[in-house]
């Protein structure tokens, strides 16, 4: 499609209308994350879609009934679930928040493609692939996660493992910590990451989600909820921290439009001169036929005046009366003042 045919988007139309909350929550396995992921059903965000990579789904409560779960058999199918969920036909299903169980996963499997074909290739069973190749891997797996945070506009919750609890647990800052994670870049697509474990207090083990990396100056590093904790609870919580009145539920209204109007060009349309006129011009300024006919074949090598073009006819126009006022300047010139009488001529 020609782009000059498309009409213009409005840059005032995309003032955010409405709040989200992009969230990726980690932890080993078992500690509440797909139970967490699909609390964002009952958060009041529209009918929930979890694209579900480790087909775990089935075991959630209301599954097919509360929230739509839809199993990846192959790790290739899941930007195809994903273009039918926001662009094709599954817009009909009018999804108000969408899922990822589990960003690892996926991952994990594309990434086991690539380490494959890079041994068959070499020969090496040993072989890793290079840092450029690992790079564009990285740029075409993060197209899902573009897709899914920024261009679905909803809220959304991606769930992700942590590897090598027993190597980042002797890392003793919070670089060391989120640093495993940089490798799929999933810390760059989300708003808050959060850390789910299960810790015992006073007696108690406990459910506590922990911040460690964060956006939104609601959610600081270190801000932690314990307890069955819910999608919801971390709605509530930006909703009385932030000043900004967007909700979650629906945009809020705007009259201003989505793209601008094409407004017309404007054209300067020209008085049409014709040959009559023009002659009828020149004889009033005491010109003659024959000096029109005489410029139109100098000027223009036309002989036949009556075939002149507008703009010649302009032109010999423009010529007449810059003649004209050329003839009025050299007259100017050559009249003389009134000679004064001499002294000699009064004496006398």
């Amino acid at each position: 499609m020609n782009n000059s045919m498309k009409p213009k988007v409005n840059p005032l139309s995309r003032v955010p209308r409405q709040q989200r909350l992009i969230i990726a929550v980690r932890g080993a396995a078992g500690v509440g994350k797909s139970h967490f992921i699909r609390s964002l059903a009952d958060a009041g965000l529209g009918r929930l879609c979890i694209f579900d990579v480790e087909r775990k789904a089935r075991l959630l409560k209301g599954v097919g009934t509360d929230f739509d779960a839809l199993e990846i058999e192959h790790p290739d199918e899941l930007p195809e679930f994903i273009d039918w969920a926001l662009t094709g036909e599954g817009q009909e299903q009018n999804y108000g928040c969408y899922a990822l169980d589990s960003w690892a996963a996926y991952f994990g499997a594309k990434h086991s493609e690539t380490l494959s074909a890079v041994r068959e290739r070499t020969g090496d069973p040993l072989a890793q692939p290079t840092s450029e190749e690992l790079a564009a891997d990285q740029m075409i797996l993060q197209n899902v996660l573009r897709r899914l945070c920024i261009e679905s506009g909803k809220c959304v919750v991606i769930a992700d493992q942590i590897a090598a609890k027993g190597k980042e647990s002797k890392e003793d800052n919070e670089v060391g910590r989120v640093l495993p994670m940089t490798a799929s870049g999933l810390e760059y697509f989300v708003d808050v990451m959060i850390e789910i474990s299960l810790q015992e207090r006073d007696g108690e083990v406990l459910r506590v989600f922990q911040v460690i990396k964060s956006n939104s100056s609601v959610f600081e590093v270190g801000f932690e909820m314990v307890g069955n904790v819910t999608f919801k609870d971390f709605l509530n919580q930006m909703r009385g921290e932030t000043s900004a009145n967007l909700t979650f539920e629906k945009p809020a209204p705007t009259n201003i439009p989505a793209t601008l109007e094409e407004k017309p060009s404007l054209s300067l349309v020209k008085n049409e001169l014709t040959v009559d006129e023009l002659i009828a011009k020149a004889e009033k300024l005491g010109f003659k036929k024959s000096d029109v006919v005489l410029g139109a074949k100098l000027y223009h090598n036309q002989t036949n005046i009556y075939h002149l073009t507008q703009e010649q006819i302009f032109d010999l126009d423009r010529r007449i009366t810059a003649r004209v006022e050329k003839m009025k300047e050299m007259q100017v010139e050559t009249i003389e003042p009134e000679e004064k009488p001499s002294r000699v001529a009064k004496r006398a």
